[in-house]
């Protein structure tokens, strides 16, 4: 048995980059910061911030673009996928993306001009599953 899930919980670091394929296939990709701040041997407080490149397929990656922008904090779960591809010159080019199952905004509630849309801003977006059938396109370099 094994396991592949990831769980993060960052900031937004670019809007969702979202394309749409003929197959009526959506997906969006976007940056994410998980940052940790902890006291180094000086005594002297660091922040040290890691970024994710987040997929989503789909009703998720529609969701995202409709909803997510650049700064907002969210709470991510998924996998790690890794891709390989060749570039123009022919060098094999790998990378590893977080592909998301679940979204859940945090402390990103709608402007209070937006109030009408409230109650239907949080039960669409909190949670969200990836709800895709088995045939994703699993080899996409952004």
């Amino acid at each position: 048995m094994s396991v592949n899930k990831v769980i993060l919980l960052g900031n937004i670091g670019r809007d969702p980059e979202v394309r749409y394929f003929e197959n009526n296939k959506v997906v969006a990709q976007f940056s994410l910061a998980t940052s940790e701040t902890f006291t180094d041997k000086n005594g002297e407080k660091r922040t040290d911030t890691e970024w994710h490149t987040i997929e989503m397929w789909d009703t998720m990656a529609k969701n995202a673009e409709k909803y997510l922008k650049k700064g907002m904090q969210v709470y991510i779960e998924g996998k790690i996928r890794s891709y390989k591809w060749k570039d123009k010159e022919g060098h094999e080019i790998s990378d590893k993306k977080i592909r998301a199952t679940t979204m859940t905004l945090l402390n990103n509630g709608p402007k209070k001009s937006d109030t009408e849309n409230k109650n239907n801003l949080s039960s669409e977006i909190t949670p969200l599953s990836e709800k895709t059938d088995n045939n994703l396109i699993d080899e996409l370099p952004f």
